[in-house]
């Protein structure tokens, strides 16, 4: 491997953008190859990377390429993150890993089957203040946990042709939003809900644009979360303790401040962002793969394959199921 890591990246839109746009704060990293089916002109004319392919399977063949992003909608993530595996190239693909467990299950055993690294951009849980948090929770500053609450709710254009309101590109906000305050529960928490109820608004392509969930943990807390297309909120994650609270602010999923409240005191943590949040999972992933290691302790393969085993849970209660399952 390059002394220089070098990236290659699967599609060319807004999330690619901005992993492009944050790896100009990594030391050490290059964005050296990009392949777009839909075109990667500004991409292009953005980033200059080295390589520019029509073609995933070239840019997966790449012997320069070092590791590979993926980009795509939420229905290719399985297929495109298969393919790198089985071309031994490491891989960091945009949440959700999969849209079911039954992928995620498949790829996984890939991963571990090849020796080849995998991990899901859940980039909220590399973020300089959730180490604070942490910090906090280590601490015993707020006491026992007894319950969390968030919102991640967004007024989204509408429009049915809308990636989000596609079924045929798992759209709905549980895999876009909702997963954001179920990994953070269970980063909190470090355990896995026993109990789930949910409820959700669909929409007339039949994809779930309003959806609130309950989980119930083994230690017996209680997680609540609102997910929305439909309305925007405040969209902070409180960690009530028996004395006191921790409040990641808006965005929390996003979150460069912090608020601990106790005894009827306040203290700000503030952890700004070199760039703009993704380079911090960039230099994660590149870590474990200089390492040799074949998953991130901060995002397991085991916490991803859970997550998505309760989502899967979740779209059953409320009756959303994609065409393509």
């Amino acid at each position: 491997m390059a002394e220089t890591f070098r990236w290659g990246v699967i599609g060319a839109g807004r999330i690619a953008q901005k992993f492009a746009r944050d790896m100009q704060a990594v030391e050490g990293s290059e964005i050296y190859a990009v392949a777009s089916r839909s075109g990667a002109q500004e991409f292009v004319k953005l980033f200059k990377p080295r390589v520019v392919y029509d073609s995933y399977p070239e840019l997966a063949e790449d012997p320069h390429v070092d590791g590979l992003y993926i980009a795509t909608t939420h229905n290719f993530h399985f297929e495109n993150a298969r393919l790198c595996l089985q071309a031994g190239k490491p891989v960091l693909c945009e949440k959700p890993l999969t849209v079911n467990a039954k992928q995620t299950e498949a790829l996984v055993q890939l991963s571990q089957k090849n020796q080849v690294f995998l991990m899901e951009a859940l980039w909220s849980r590399y973020l300089p203040l959730y180490q604070v948090v942490r910090e906090l929770l280590n601490e015993n500053e707020i006491g026992e946990v007894l319950a969390l609450q968030s919102t991640f709710c967004i007024r989204a254009n509408m429009d049915e042709k809308k990636r989000w309101l596609s079924p045929q590109l798992a759209g709905g906000t549980l895999l876009d939003l909702g997963i954001y305050p179920i990994a953070v529960s269970q980063w909190v928490l470090g355990e896995n809900p026993v109990g789930v109820q949910s409820q959700a608004v669909l929409s007339s392509t039949g994809v779930d644009i309003l959806l609130s969930a309950n989980l119930q943990y083994p230690s017996g807390v209680i997680s609540q979360f609102t997910s929305s297309f439909m309305h925007k909120a405040r969209n902070d994650l409180t960690i009530h303790g028996s004395k006191g609270n921790i409040i990641l602010k808006e965005p929390f999923w996003g979150a460069t401040t912090a608020v601990l409240e106790v005894g009827g005191q306040q203290r700000v943590f503030q952890e700004p962002f070199r760039s703009q949040g993704f380079e911090y999972q960039i230099e994660e992933a590149v870590r474990c793969i200089r390492e040799g290691e074949l998953e991130s302790p901060r995002m397991s393969h085991a916490d991803t394959l859970a997550n998505m085993r309760l989502m899967d849970t979740i779209r059953e209660q409320v009756g959303v199921k994609y065409p393509f399952e």
